[in-house]
C-alpha cells in the first residue's frame, strides 16, 4: 500500500493600494502553481465583494468584515491542501493581523506579500479608473489617497512592481514559497 503525501496548503496573501498589481501577479503566480500541478484557488477581492461580502460598505468595520471573511475562506482551503492566493487590499494591518493569528493557530502556513507599489504609479495605472474618480470628487475612501493604507511592516516580502515586470514579482513571490517548502 503506498501513501501519497498530503499537499501543503499556505495562504499567500497579496496586500497592496489599488492598480498595485496585486491581481496580476496572483494571476501568473497561480498559473505557475496549476502548471506544476499544485491545487490552487484565486480568492479576488473584488469577486469576493461581489458575492461573499454582497451589502458591506467601505467603512473601517465593513473593511474588517471582509478581510475576516476572506480570511477564513483562504484558511480553510489551505488547511485541506489549497494554495489560496489572495489579491485583496486589506488595508488595516489589525485586520491582517487577526487573518494571520487564524492561520497560525490552525498551523497553516500564512505568507504576507507587500505589492509595494507607490500611489503615483497606481494612480497612472488607475486600472478602474478609481484614482481618476476621486480626482474629479466623484469618490470618497479612496485606499491610499483619502483613506488610509497601512502597508505591512514585516512581509515575507515587499514587491518592488515599478521596476519589474508582473512576471518578475510572480517568481519573486514562487522563490518565497519554494523557500519555504511550499512548492
Amino acid at each position: 500500500m503506498t501513501h501519497t503525501a498530503k499537499a501543503q496548503g499556505a495562504t499567500i496573501w497579496l496586500t497592496g493600494l489599488p492598480s498595485a498589481g496585486k491581481t496580476t501577479i496572483a494571476r501568473i503566480l497561480a498559473g505557475r502553481l496549476r502548471s506544476e500541478n499544485h491545487r490552487v484557488e484565486v480568492l479576488d477581492g473584488d469577486e469576493i465583494r461581489r458575492f461573499l461580502s454582497a451589502g458591506l460598505g467601505f467603512s473601517r468595520e465593513d473593511r474588517n468584515t471582509n478581510v475576516q471573511r476572506i480570511g477564513l475562506v483562504a484558511e480553510v482551503l489551505a488547511r485541506n491542501g489549497v494554495l489560496a492566493v489572495v489579491p485583496v487590499i486589506a488595508p488595516y494591518a489589525d485586520s491582517r493581523e487577526a487573518v494571520r493569528k487564524r492561520h497560525e493557530a490552525s498551523g497553516t502556513p500564512y505568507i504576507e506579500v507587500h505589492v509595494a507599489t507607490p500611489v503615483e504609479v497606481c494612480a497612472e495605472r488607475d486600472v478602474k479608473g478609481l484614482y481618476a474618480r476621486q480626482a474629479a470628487g466623484q469618490l470618497t475612501g479612496l485606499t491610499g489617497v483619502d483613506d488610509p493604507y497601512e502597508p505591512p511592516l514585516d512581509p515575507a516580502i515587499a514587491l518592488k512592481t515599478h521596476g519589474e515586470t508582473p512576471e518578475e514579482s510572480a517568481d519573486a513571490v514562487y522563490a518565497v514559497l519554494a523557500e519555504r517548502g511550499l512548492v
